[in-house]
């Protein structure tokens, strides 16, 4: 088994944790071309997104517990094997409905992707080597996000969107493959499985719901207004989808670069930290509707990735310390705040998008990621 070969285990789940997050992020640049595929305007295909969010959401709160109950990698087994199949299907919708069921299993079980292999790499790591662990598993989430808008950019423009969620789908099933055969399948640490006592603690833990709500707001402003950003540099500027996804990558590099360094920067920085940031994405994503320039635009998806990992990290580590030795509780109610605010901004501002257009979308969102760095802070500075 490859429990005894660390660099293997890593590989693995550092593998299906950049594919799973892939598949969310290269979803931004297919809008377009879904729209067109299935004649279907920009906010309907748009649902697509709200379909896999919602479900990663809710059930990112099931996960957590069940993996406890029946053995984590028994859990991840079967949610990639799962979630890959259901990404395979995608590439055979032929109409709205059908697309939005089928991204609606794929978020489902992807939602035990990320959380689930961090527990498990806490489980297969001493101390010494967890954090560096943990790390390259995280490192490979962001990077699979970073570069996927530019994956979906490329194999839509030479191919088609079915051709991106088939390529991840087997992927994903290759790996899933090669995990069912190769993980350890240790039994699960609890006798019996309540959820609601499992959560009943956590929401009596005033602080960690007043610190994970903030995420429910970040999620509806980053993934709300990031989803409709491609549609708009297309036609601000006429791109075709190959320079569209190019220049959303940018927005995912920022996050994976940044996020390696937020620890430290906040350090140097202290807790102000989150009102720069909040500051820096506040301009960088308002003054996006104003840009006709490549270059400056580039400028502010890096800026709002920048805020973003900046804000989200440290709201998760905030959460984490009000609940130390319930971590992977507390990680599926982070999750699901981000994606339930994800899923939910994405159907508002398809609304949004028919009735006013662009500009109050980015600007609704450059305001709230403004207040969210502003509140954490004084969240933090209030503890000290």
């Amino acid at each position: 088994m490859i429990s005894n070969n660390p660099k293997k285990l890593l590989i693995l789940l550092g593998s299906i944790a950049f594919l799973a997050q892939g598949d969310n992020y290269a979803a931004a640049p297919l809008i377009i071309s879904i729209a067109k595929d299935l004649n279907l305007s920009i906010p309907s295909a748009a649902l697509s997104i709200t379909a896999y969010m919602l479900p990663f959401g809710i059930f990112t709160l099931f996960f957590g517990p069940l993996a406890d109950r029946y053995g984590k990698a028994k859990v991840l087994n079967i949610a990639s094997f799962c979630t890959a199949i259901f990404s395979i299907l995608c590439a055979y919708s032929f109409d709205l409905i059908s697309l939005c069921l089928l991204r609606a299993a794929n978020g489902a079980f992807a939602a035990a992707v990320l959380p689930v292999a961090v527990s498990l790499v806490g489980d297969s790591f001493e101390d010494s080597k967890r954090q560096n662990a943990l790390g390259a598993v995280i490192g490979m989430m962001f990077f699979g996000g970073a570069v996927s808008p530019g994956i979906g950019g490329i194999v839509s423009y030479y191919g088609s969107w079915r051709l991106l969620y088939l390529i991840y789908g087997v992927a994903e099933l290759i790996v899933a493959l090669i995990m069912i055969k190769s993980l350890e399948r240790n039994p699960g640490v609890i006798p019996s499985l309540n959820f609601i006592e499992v959560y009943k603690k956590s929401f009596g833990n005033e602080n960690l719901i007043k610190v994970v709500s903030i995420l429910f707001f970040v999620g509806f402003s980053v993934f709300g207004s990031f989803m409709f950003s491609g549609n708009f540099i297309q036609e601000t500027m006429g791109y075709n989808i190959l320079f569209v996804g190019a220049l959303l990558s940018l927005f995912g590099l920022s996050t994976a670069i940044a996020g390696r360094k937020a620890g430290t920067l906040r350090q140097k920085v202290g807790n102000n930290l989150l009102i720069y940031a909040g500051i820096i994405g506040g301009v960088s994503w308002g003054s996006m509707i104003l840009w006709k320039n490549p270059i400056l635009m580039s400028l502010s998806l890096i800026g709002f990735g920048f805020a973003f990992i900046i804000i989200q990290s440290t709201i998760i580590q905030t959460a984490q310390q009000s609940m130390p030795n319930q971590r992977g509780t507390v990680m599926s109610l982070a999750s699901f705040n981000m994606f339930i605010g994800g899923g939910i901004g994405t159907f508002v501002n398809g609304k949004i998008l028919s009735l006013f257009g662009f500009i109050p979308i980015f600007l609704t969102a450059s305001i709230i990621i403004f207040m969210a760095g502003l509140v954490i802070s004084r969240n933090l500075k209030s503890r000290t």
